[in-house]
């Protein structure tokens, strides 16, 4: 299973630096020399730079505005008891089974008709917007995990904080959520790479060329590229978009092994 894995991220990073005489030559083959042009090309010329701000941007929204909406919600979930809460867990867990790549095209219906009513284009080609149906889509499960690792936790500490005068908000920011770190960095990684590779829902709502994201982008580049045939090129942009998420799965392996391992156990 590793080698299925590890093969194939080795060859695609050895291909980004080919040039195209070694695909026909022999593609299992390792690269000549370090040819950089490829990445430059596909950085400038195929606007690889300007759709990896663009990525860059729409991915820190949805994480901030998830974050922000998931942890307080998820925290209330688990902690406190007041009336309905059973119909609102009943609500979020119905929400794992709707995937919004499914309902794209209403979303995007809304939000046309939504800039007709407001006589703006605002809605549409928007980074803000798209992170927001990002994070909305995420936020059921989100919501899920963190409840769940929230659970886990043993009251006392609560109890010590709202002995020195601590609100519930306060116990919240200072002393639970610093304590969640591993289930909050799980779902940053989770989220990321769901945020990150997102496609159909890009391309729906960003449809001018100068607000899309990395992999919409890396498609245009793959449909370049195979017409001209420069392949260095098309796998040097498949590079740039794995890149970030191995460079971040990397730094947080651990801390990613620590919320699925004790987010379910109970305290």
């Amino acid at each position: 299973m590793a080698a299925s894995v590890l093969i194939p991220v080795f060859w695609v990073a050895s291909a980004a630096f080919k040039e195209n005489s070694q695909f026909y030559d022999d593609p299992w083959s390792l690269p000549r020399y370090l040819n950089i042009e490829n990445f430059t090309a596909a950085w400038r010329e195929a606007n690889m730079g300007a759709y990896f701000g663009n990525s860059v941007t729409v991915t820190f929204l949805a994480l901030l505005i998830l974050l922000i909406t998931a942890i307080p919600c998820a925290y209330a979930l688990s902690r406190f008891r007041f009336s309905k809460i059973g119909a609102v867990r009943t609500f979020f867990m119905a929400g794992l089974f709707v995937n919004a790549s499914y309902i794209v095209v209403p979303i995007f219906l809304m939000l046309v008709d939504i800039n007709d009513l407001l006589k703006t284009t605002f809605f549409l080609n928007n980074p803000a917007v798209l992170a927001l149906v990002y994070a909305s889509g995420a936020l059921p499960f989100t919501v899920y995990l963190l409840s769940s690792y929230f659970s886990s936790l043993p009251r006392e500490y609560e109890e010590a904080a709202y002995i020195d005068g601590a609100s519930n908000f306060t116990a919240m920011v200072r002393v639970m959520a610093p304590m969640a770190r591993p289930a909050v960095i799980t779902v940053i990684l989770f989220n990321f790479l769901s945020f990150w590779n997102e496609y159909i829902i890009a391309i729906t709502l960003m449809t001018e060329d100068y607000a899309k994201t990395l992999p919409v982008g890396l498609m245009n580049l793959m449909k370049a590229q195979n017409a001209a045939a420069q392949y260095g090129r098309m796998y040097a942009g498949l590079v740039i978009v794995m890149l970030p998420t191995l460079i971040l799965y990397i730094l947080v392996q651990k801390k990613l092994t620590e919320g699925l391992s004790v987010g379910g156990i109970k305290g």
